[in-house]
């Protein structure tokens, strides 16, 4: 309405401006301020034509964008006050295809024997609390691992060698517990169980409530455990109450064309191993935040292996798998800034420690989390410009980032910047035969520019 205003005004050819409006009217300059920045306009005419007539174009789009959301959302609202939701037992995809597949039109009882399994092959029964062991229908014996429960026709069925690869001691102490209770009104807990057929075998699975561990191990006087989680791998670096490195090592595993089922199940793997190999250091463990939204979609008409297989980057899972055991275990997590970890560690440990740069990167994470800062190498710091010298010393290394981008990794392995005779020149930072011609010229562009002290 203020913009309408301001735009009626100079149709009329008399400017006038809301007091407390951005835009005002600076002699005769017009100007509009901004909360880090302003925008001069020289004459009415641009002031009209680049700012107003844009201006309410873009917010009559926007207004007509929230009015097609409020439309949508109210009409979702009336179809849920109004319709009732279906249920589909065997599924919507069995529904359908029996219409639309052709192999169900040929073998009609290929379709019924799909759907019978589909909808009976999975049973879930709640647990009750007040009941003996939890479940009145399902019994669990754990000195014989004997299942039995009970069916509708009262027919009592027995599983022999019930016994869970996860988790079989909490099944054992929720079930001790609850049968050796009094009040189990007032202190029982109820236990779930579910039974899948999948034709050659079934899976029980036994639902119950785990609680936390008692003791969270947060202290850092011993060290810290740090984790940089990769495509393909683990990379974790083991550190001790001063900053040095004790171990390094990966976790490697591959999910490139497994289902999301498979692929947790790898993961879950890899994170029982690194969680217990904190729990042996007496550690916690330090990881990072990471928002890989925007990278996996950064190179769309990049090389197509590596964007499927970043496109496979199963971070978030990663995190909750960690998250998740290592609160079982009873183990700490530490989440920090990702902020140039693995240029630091490519710049400034990979070759004093002779490691991999994402082992480089999870020592840095883990000293970060301990609260150690990185600052740059003599040598590095000496190729600073001097107006960033002063700058925080995160500055400092987005400026090598940037500036030593097209250099291959490996060649860090090779650096000579400790070698304090040797300030002040690019051409010094790499042996010469460790470097390809594109890189000898671009270390001597940056030479010639003479941007350090």
């Amino acid at each position: 309405t203020t913009l309408q205003k301001i735009k009626g005004s100079f149709v009329k050819g008399t400017p006038m401006f809301n007091k407390t409006s951005r835009e005002q009217q600076k002699g005769a300059f017009f100007v509009v301020t901004y909360k880090h920045s302003t925008r001069l306009f020289y004459c009415a005419y641009d002031f009209e034509h680049q700012y107003l007539d844009v201006e309410i174009k873009h917010l009559k789009s926007r207004l007509g964008q929230l009015n097609f959301k409020k439309d949508r959302y109210e009409k979702q609202l009336l179809k849920l006050t109004n319709k009732v939701t279906g249920v589909c037992f065997g599924s919507k995809k069995l529904a359908r295809g029996r219409l639309t597949q052709t192999s169900y039109h040929t073998y009609p009882e290929r379709w019924q024997k799909d759907w019978v399994a589909a909808r009976y092959g999975k049973m879930t029964i709640s647990g009750r609390k007040d009941a003996k062991s939890g479940n009145f229908v399902f019994h669990y014996h754990p000195e014989t691992h004997t299942l039995t429960f009970k069916a509708i026709d009262q027919c009592v069925i027995r599983l022999f060698d019930v016994v869970f690869p996860y988790g079989q001691d909490h099944v054992n102490h929720a079930i001790q517990t609850q049968m050796n209770l009094k009040d189990k009104k007032k202190y029982g807990k109820p236990i779930a169980w579910s039974l899948e057929d999948h034709g050659d075998y079934y899976i029980v699975k036994c639902l119950i409530d785990v609680s936390r561990a008692p003791y969270l191990n947060t202290s850092t006087s011993t060290g810290m455990v740090g984790v940089d989680l990769n495509v393909n791998h683990i990379a974790v670096a083991n550190i001790n109450a001063i900053g040095q490195c004790v171990d390094a090592f990966t976790l490697p595993f591959n999910l490139e064309g497994k289902t999301s089922g498979q692929q947790a199940k790898i993961i879950e793997a890899e994170v029982i191993a690194l969680v217990d190999y904190a729990v042996k250091q007496h550690k916690p463990l330090a990881i990072e935040r990471l928002d890989t939204t925007r990278s996996k979609v950064s190179r769309p008409y990049g090389n197509k292996k590596a964007n499927r297989r970043m496109s496979q980057f199963a971070y978030q899972k990663m995190i909750l798998a960690i998250k998740s055991r290592a609160e079982k275990m009873g183990v700490a997590v530490y989440v920090v800034n990702p902020a140039y970890t693995s240029q630091i560690g490519k710049m400034k440990y990979m070759k004093r420690l002779g490691v991999s740069i994402h082992m480089a990167a999870a020592y840095v994470i883990a000293r970060r989390a301990m609260g150690f800062k990185e600052k740059l190498p003599p040598m590095l710091y000496s190729l600073v410009p001097e107006q960033k010298q002063g700058l925080h010393h995160w500055a400092q290394w987005a400026y090598m980032m940037r500036t030593l981008s097209f250099v291959r990794t490996h060649a860090f392995y090779q650096t000579e910047r400790f070698d304090q005779s040797k300030l002040c020149s690019w051409n010094t930072l790499f042996p010469q035969h460790a470097l390809t011609d594109v890189e000898k010229i671009g270390l001597r562009r940056l030479e010639s520019r003479k941007t350090y002290a």
